[in-house]
């Protein structure tokens, strides 16, 4: 369970790191722009040096599914590995998902590595996953931007193209965030 105020803090949290980045309050945000703000460096498994051309087959293959993103820390620099095989939408919620754990100080997981590629985790917190998928979600589509896109009348489509992420995030965010009874509402008061 989030401590009260969490939320609030999400929103504030994702609109002054637009501001500190000169976008408006509804301006898309990028994983790659959260990440060099933060120093992290971000790639796929093709990228790490050493990983066999058998390990990157499985960890981008048939069993893709199996993985999102994961963080490393190493004595110089944070690291996001992420899945590169999944669609944009989801490979930026994934980034953000890491980068969500980073902002919030979270403790890191602790995991393990198997010879044919797999990954276990070895420690889990559901309380920091679930505020790191609000603060994700925060970061990708802020409060304004969803009334943004409903006062403007953008498609869905046109939507998570714009702000690069997955139809599935973009109805749970309007729904969460109470934008679409908002917009519901003020269209009936106008006899729509």
């Amino acid at each position: 369970m989030a401590e009260r105020g969490f939320k609030s803090w999400c929103e504030g949290t994702a609109l002054e790191l637009r501001r500190r980045l000169r976008l408006r309050n509804f301006d898309p945000l990028r994983p790659e722009q959260v990440a060099d703000d933060l120093g992290v460096t971000l790639c796929t498994p093709r990228d790490i040096p050493g990983l066999s051309p058998s390990a990157v087959r499985i960890l981008l293959g048939e069993e893709q599914d199996s993985w999102s993103a994961i963080t490393l820390s190493t004595q110089d620099r944070d690291l996001v590995i992420y899945n590169s095989a999944h669609s944009p939408g989801r490979r930026a919620n994934d980034i953000m998902h890491e980068l969500a754990h980073m902002m919030r100080g979270h403790e890191p997981g602790r995991v393990m590595f198997f010879p044919d590629g797999n990954i276990a985790l070895r420690t889990y917190d559901q309380n920091q996953e679930d505020e790191a998928n609000w603060l994700a979600g925060c970061l990708l589509l802020p409060r304004d931007a969803l009334t943004h896109i409903k006062a403007h009348g953008i498609t869905e489509e046109a939507a998570t193209r714009t702000y690069q992420v997955s139809v599935q995030l973009l109805k749970y965010r309007l729904n969460v965030t109470g934008v679409n009874v908002q917009f519901r509402r003020a269209r009936a008061g106008r006899g729509q």
